[in-house]
């Protein structure tokens, strides 16, 4: 059973997924800093002056939090450079395994039933 798990989890559409999952929540977290942190504050800052508030502070804005977006991207780039290496090392094992199953084909004398129709064949030619 845990062959088969194995097996599952390191079939390269399970990590692909697995791989899209994260860097998609990753980006994710970009898109939702960028709007809510930068663009947003910007579109409000005009707005409010047209409105006439004159006291922006009363309305809880501080104005562009461009600090929070820069986490978010410096977060996305930590991410995919991580799951760049655990992408390779479990590539790199892949091709191991399947280069190790390969040497044991070869390896691999004749089956048992090859061998016995040999031996059936070569006593059916001592009898002629």
């Amino acid at each position: 059973m845990i062959k088969e798990l194995k097996e599952f989890l390191f079939k390269g559409n399970v990590l692909d997924l697995a791989v899209a999952v994260v860097i998609g929540a990753a980006f994710k977290a970009i898109i939702d800093s960028l709007v809510a942190d930068v663009v947003t504050p910007l579109i409000l800052n005009p707005v409010l002056k047209a409105a006439g508030v004159a006291n922006i502070a009363q309305l809880s804005w501080n104005g562009v939090h461009y600090g929070n977006f820069l986490a978010a991207v410096l977060n996305f780039l930590v991410v995919g450079t991580t799951l760049f290496f655990v992408v390779k090392a479990a590539n790199k094992a892949m091709s191991f395994r399947k280069q190790a199953e390969a040497e044991e084909e070869v390896i691999a004398g004749p089956t048992q039933e090859e061998l016995l129709v040999q031996i059936r064949d070569l006593l059916a030619q001592k009898n002629i």
